[in-house]
């Protein structure tokens, strides 16, 4: 087991455009933010419940996609371009049913806006924003198949000039249908869905062109003697997608959910924690895209069965990891002030947010570790505990720790929202110790089955 610099420059090469790539799709976010926020408080709310409600939802259907990636990579590495096709044609009949039950769950949006007790007029923008949204849900699915299936063939820049294609229409179609311009009626906030519908279309069918005429993903091929649904092959992909997408559903609700118990704290309270919440989503752009780039490496070398490079691999994923959480720590620690005043002039907030920050540089190197720890488990096609140590570590652990610290006197005075983020760093290194141990366990038994042929 050693590190090997040459992978590692593998990995920050494959990560790159990643990062770059998830940058533009947190940026359509902050536009629709920006935009909704300047039409009016209502139009803002109504934006803030609408993809609180729809983004856990989008991100979970997607993240049962995410298994193509690696299951691509494999297939590159063991050179077996016939599986390829078949995961790509499957999952284009996974991203189709799945988006059926994304649309089936729109029609159910409204009770709960009308359990949140917002406004009448908040609640029918914030499904407005819902009803458009959702005849786009099927060209994001299909968008992810494609993309998953480009990256898990090492292609990870794509995405990126597509993401920069779909942020730019994102500005241009939010101005015209939240503002009514060129004859569009002006919807407000809800106009950012029929922009967010244009974007994912537009994002799909640039995609989709793109692989007709690249000579590596050779779409025409792909689509060529399409087979019908096959019942294997999908279980197989949605088995594997799975515990992927309950950590993905596990990790989002659980920052939605600590605003609402933190509610009773008062404004600063809640400002500040979202403060440090919105600087966290940033940097864990960072070890989420490394995270990206190991599970297609991994992957790739699982398929060449070459046992000593694939420990080599996931060896240097783990201390590039460090080194990469590491720098990113150091460099908010030393700038959170400035950070926290970019996003309020209230020196109460920004005091409680540059403290809360420093403790999210304390979380980088747990989360760092269980994001990689994660894309290994990915690669090697093996993401069978991810769902159970996500939810023991997260809400077991994290948030009933955070919410004893935060809300209550039993262990030390109550905290206020820095309990709950003392609670997620020892979720996360709960996680990051299990995650790892099932990597361990995992390469020792490939060691075992090899040795024993």
């Amino acid at each position: 087991m050693k590190f090997e610099l040459w992978e590692a420059k593998k990995l920050i090469r494959l990560a790159t455009p990643v990062l770059l790539a998830q940058v533009t799709l947190v940026m359509m976010s902050v536009v629709d933010t920006m935009m909704a926020g300047q039409v009016s408080p209502n139009d803002l709310a109504a934006l803030s419940i609408a993809t609180g409600a729809l983004n856990p939802l989008m991100f979970s259907l997607q993240a049962i996609l995410l298994a193509l990636t690696s299951m691509v990579a494999h297939s590159v590495g063991a050179k077996d371009q016939d599986s390829i096709k078949r995961y790509f044609q499957q999952g284009l009949y996974l991203a189709v049913m799945l988006s059926s039950l994304g649309f089936i769950a729109s029609f159910f949006t409204p009770y709960l806006f009308a359990s949140t007790g917002a406004s009448p007029e908040i609640a029918q923008m914030a499904q407005d924003y819902i009803d458009y949204v959702k005849y786009g849900l099927v060209a994001f699915l299909i968008f992810s198949v494609y993309r998953n299936v480009t990256e898990g063939m090492g292609n990870t820049k794509v995405a990126f000039y597509i993401g920069l294609l779909g942020l730019g229409i994102n500005v241009i179609a939010n101005y015209i249908f939240i503002y009514g311009k060129l004859g569009m009626p002006a919807l407000g906030g809800a106009g950012c869905g029929v922009a967010t519908s244009i974007v994912i279309w537009t994002m799909a069918i640039a995609q989709f062109c793109y692989s007709l005429k690249s000579k590596e993903l050779k779409g025409k091929w792909l689509l060529s003697n399409f087979m019908k649904p096959h019942k294997e092959t999908i279980l197989q992909i949605t088995k594997l997608g799975l515990p992927i997408s309950f950590a993905t559903f596990f990790e989002v609700t659980l920052f939605a959910c600590i605003p609402l118990f933190i509610a009773d704290l008062g404004a600063v309270a809640v400002s500040g924690h979202q403060v440090a919440a919105s600087v966290t989503m940033i940097l864990f752009m960072l070890p989420l895209s490394l995270s990206m780039a190991i599970g297609i490496r991994i992957g790739n070398i699982s398929g060449q069965n070459n046992i000593e490079r694939l420990v080599n691999a996931t060896y240097t994923s783990f201390i590039l990891a460090v080194g990469v959480a590491a720098i990113v720590a150091l460099g908010t620690y030393l700038v959170r002030y400035d950070i926290s005043w970019l996003y309020t002039q209230e020196k109460e907030v920004a005091m409680l947010a540059s403290s809360i920050i420093i403790l999210a540089c304390v979380y980088q190197l747990p989360d760092a570790l269980q994001v990689a720890a994660n894309g290994v488990l990915r690669g090697l096609r093996y993401t069978k505990p991810i769902t159970g140590v996500t939810f023991i570590s997260y809400w077991v652990i994290g948030f009933t720790l955070g919410y004893v610290l935060a809300k209550t006197d039993l262990i030390v005075p109550a905290m206020g929202p820095t309990g709950f983020w003392v609670g997620i760093i020892v979720g996360l290194t709960v996680a990051a110790v299990l995650l790892i141990y099932f990597v361990r366990r995992k390469l020792v038994e490939m060691q075992t089955a090899i040795h024993s042929t």
